[in-house]
């Protein structure tokens, strides 16, 4: 299962102050998590085939087995105080839950 993160920085936010945050701890932290397989942040450069700008800047992909163990993680104080930062960065992310065909 994969949980697609599209968002926006909020107004005012720094993109560097972002991705320097993004690259240093949130990548990492997640990424310790024994129940993510994996965890990618990527920032969109534009709608293939347009010129138009993507509707979101930056993607994050969450690659989890299972969602009881990856929610158990996530909830730990230790967890939330080292994610807390996202809120400030990120305007109304989307949290996509997928699975596999």
């Amino acid at each position: 299962m994969k949980i697609i993160v599209l968002f926006n920085l909020k107004p005012g936010v720094s993109i560097s102050d972002y991705e320097t945050w993004a690259r240093t701890r949130d990548i990492p932290g997640v990424n310790a998590l024994s129940s993510v397989t994996s965890f990618t942040v990527h920032r969109a450069t534009g709608l293939f085939g347009s010129d138009a700008a993507a509707p979101y800047q930056y993607i994050e992909i969450i690659d989890i087995p299972a969602m009881e163990p990856f929610v158990a993680e996530i909830s730990t104080p230790e967890f939330q105080a080292m994610a807390a930062p996202f809120q400030d960065y990120a305007d109304a992310p989307q949290f996509i839950l997928t699975e596999d065909l």
